[in-house]
């Protein structure tokens, strides 16, 4: 299972526009997000505070950054493997 992080905030409309993307694109058998909430950690609003969301996969570090869509998301993906 590949595993990845959505860099966020609380009230970020982009962030909710990349959660619906993310529900209907990626395969919950194959894939897992977890939603990080930028505002609790200086260093990640230093590094994402004007770029969120950002997808990170977990175990690359890769960055997808806003604006993506779905065949976007799915390039991302695809090239991780």
């Amino acid at each position: 299972m590949r595993h990845f992080l959505l860099m966020s905030t609380l009230g970020c409309h982009l962030c909710d526009q990349a959660i619906d993307i993310l529900v209907t694109t990626l395969d919950p058998g194959l894939h897992s997000v977890d939603e990080v909430d930028i505002a609790e950690d200086d260093a990640l609003v230093e590094r994402y505070g004007v770029r969120i969301p950002v997808l990170v996969d977990e175990s690359s570090g890769a960055e997808l950054g806003w604006p993506f869509d779905r065949a976007t998301l799915l390039d991302f993906v695809e090239g991780l493997a």
